[in-house]
């Protein structure tokens, strides 16, 4: 439900945005160029921080969680597919 209102949001800003320029008013005082940076370093930022999420086991839990996979691979007590 978040992320409907989120993108609804979005689209209503934009569509505000489109109407100002359609009437020769300069809304956002950024350039072009300034926004792509931003978003782009926002970006890489934002999947930096997933990556590393995702590969490490951060939390107490999942550290016990990947030593017992590594036990029962060792052991071979569990089939794995």
């Amino acid at each position: 439900m978040q992320q409907a209102i989120i993108r609804l949001g979005v689209l209503l800003i934009l569509f505000v945005n489109q109407a100002l320029v359609l009437f020769g008013w300069s809304p956002l005082p950024f350039s072009e160029d300034m926004l792509y940076e931003a978003g782009s370093y926002i970006a890489t930022v934002g999947a930096a921080i997933y990556t590393w999420w995702k590969n490490n086991n951060i939390t107490e839990e999942a550290q016990e969680v990947d030593r017992i996979l590594k036990d029962a691979k060792q052991n071979k007590k569990v089939k794995f597919k």
